[in-house]
């Protein structure tokens, strides 16, 4: 029964430390979860890229030609894999701290779109929700655990995208809740609230985030830290996560 009952426990843990600090659970959470993406014509679902990766492989290289290059190529797979867990699997998290429940995430309504730089923040990735089942706490726990082990070879074997890369990605969907308010709450008590919600999921999630309390802009705060980079930093646009581990004392000063 204790075991029943853990990932609703973290739900509670959660919501009494956003009381504590007088902030508004349902307000803060419905604020952060925004509309779907302007719709762009659907390329394929993730159900059939995870039957079929060459459909991936073959439209990166069409979008991306520079990505003739394997390295160029498993990054810009890794990053796109990074959009998918941020832009899909995280709002979903996000949903089950909102309302205590959760959709299961399906991947044939999971769409790859067309790019479109026209649209600043645009992710790829279009979510076609529907009339779904709601899980609970622990339900939603065990399924989504079981799915992102079930797609880490298809990353892994076909796009070589590594495990740090991969499981770092998802560690950071599923503490999208605690990311929220990294620097509202006290810093220790989120730090050990997010890394005991990571380890419900039995996956490597946990293994790949570090929460840490630290000093930002002289306030004291909670971050995330991956231990395993995306590549971003290989692409024409560039840049560093803002979790990134490779430049964390640059960002901290």
């Amino acid at each position: 029964m204790a075991r029943a009952e853990a990932g609703t426990d973290r739900l509670a843990d959660y919501h009494n430390l956003l009381a504590r600090h007088h902030l508004d659970r349902n307000a803060l959470l419905k604020r952060t979860l925004s509309a779907a993406n302007r719709q762009q014509p659907a390329l394929f679902s993730l159900a059939q890229l995870l039957a079929n990766p060459s459909l991936l492989a073959k439209q990166v290289l069409e979008d991306y030609p520079e990505t003739e290059h394997p390295r160029l190529h498993r990054a810009r797979v890794s990053v796109l894999h990074q959009s998918l867990a941020l832009q899909i699997i995280g709002p979903l998290v996000i949903q089950l701290f909102r309302d205590g429940s959760s959709i299961e995430l399906n991947p044939e309504r999971i769409l790859l779109c067309r790019e479109d730089s026209s649209v600043e923040g645009h992710s790829r990735w279009h979510h076609a929700a529907g009339s779904q089942e709601r899980l609970e706490p622990d339900e939603f726990i065990r399924v989504l655990s079981n799915q992102m082990q079930h797609w880490y070879p298809v990353f892994r074997q076909h796009f070589g995208v590594s495990p740090g890369s991969y499981w770092s990605s998802v560690g950071l969907a599923l503490g999208a809740p605690y990311s929220l308010v990294w620097n509202q709450v006290d810093a220790d008590e989120l730090c050990r609230q997010a890394s005991g919600w990571l380890t419900r999921f039995e996956c490597e999630a946990n293994r790949y985030i570090d929460w840490i309390p630290t000093h930002f802009s002289q306030q004291r705060c909670a971050i995330p830290q991956r231990r395993g980079c995306c590549l971003k930093y290989l692409l024409p646009e560039g840049g560093y996560c803002g979790t990134c581990g490779v430049h964390r004392k640059e960002r901290m000063r």
